[in-house]
């Protein structure tokens, strides 16, 4: 934690909370009591994405669901940032939540890509679930197709194409024509509002760096979560990262694209859950 660096109170609204941090004011949900759990969504999306799994984590720990910054009902983006900045936000986010020692992080795509940074300090985590999250930046090919569809998002918001390339890029077919799941993700994509979304993808997706370096000094135990059908982390990826990675170890989940804890939640949480008990007897 940053001792220079003093947090707000948080303040409550309607059983959900908005803590100040760096990045604005992060809404997060939270559910049960006990040991400190946080659930980081992935891009686009928001904790939402998160209520199919928690319901499988079992009791005996205290869920924070968090809106990732300028994404959900946060605060929208006033300027660009980065993943780096984010994890400055999610210790921010750790002092206002009253966080008294390391906790548990469960991130998807950005959710682990913020994951990574925190691991890497210590006494922030006490262990690492990073779901779906490529080290390496975004292939440029994808790079060139989501800096086509920016000025689109900028002035019409996630419509039409960006919605469905959004949809595509996040879920499989299977899952894309569940009626439930889908509105999920598009309810997600029409929270925040257009100007901070574009800063989102802007700042958390186009301008993502390599931090497979990052891998070599994470300091806690870590569970590197893969899909059968994402592109830039397949299975070999996931195993590769955890080779790097001290402490790590990978699992492959089918039927899923990028939003494995939507489209998988019974698997996901028993991957999780087998995790967690490795780190309870280590």
């Amino acid at each position: 934690m940053d001792p220079t660096r003093t947090a707000r109170p948080a303040a409550h609204a309607e059983g959900s909370t908005f803590v100040p941090t760096r990045l604005g004011r992060l809404h997060v949900r939270t559910l049960g009591e006990g040991p400190l759990t946080v659930l980081w969504p992935s891009m686009f999306v928001d904790s939402h994405t998160w209520d199919r799994l928690v319901g499988h984590l079992g009791g005996g720990r205290r869920f924070v669901l968090v809106d990732g910054p300028g994404l959900g009902l946060s605060d929208a983006l006033t300027r660009d940032t980065d993943i780096a900045e984010a994890a400055h936000a999610a210790v921010d986010l750790l002092e206002g939540l009253g966080a008294d020692g390391p906790v548990d992080w469960v991130g998807n795509a950005f959710g682990g890509h913020v994951g990574f940074d925190l691991a890497t300090r210590p006494g922030v985590l006490r262990s690492l679930v990073a779901i779906s999250s490529p080290a390496e930046p975004i292939p440029d090919e994808l790079r060139k197709q989501i800096r086509m569809m920016l000025p689109i998002l900028r002035v019409a918001g996630p419509v039409g194409p960006v919605r469905a390339a959004t949809i595509e890029a996040m879920l499989t077919e299977a899952s894309a024509a569940d009626p439930q799941v889908r509105k999920v993700v598009t309810a997600s994509l029409a929270r925040p509002s257009r100007r901070s979304l574009t800063r989102a993808v802007r700042s958390f997706i186009l301008d993502r760096v390599d931090v497979s370096h990052q891998l070599r000094d994470i300091v806690v135990p870590s569970l590197f979560v893969a899909s059968d059908d994402r592109g830039d982390w397949s299975a070999e990826d996931a195993r590769h990262a955890a080779r790097i990675a001290p402490g790590a170890e990978a699992v492959v989940i089918t039927g899923a694209r990028t939003l494995i804890p939507l489209e998988q939640p019974v698997a996901t949480a028993a991957a999780i859950l087998a995790f967690w008990k490795k780190v309870d007897l280590a």
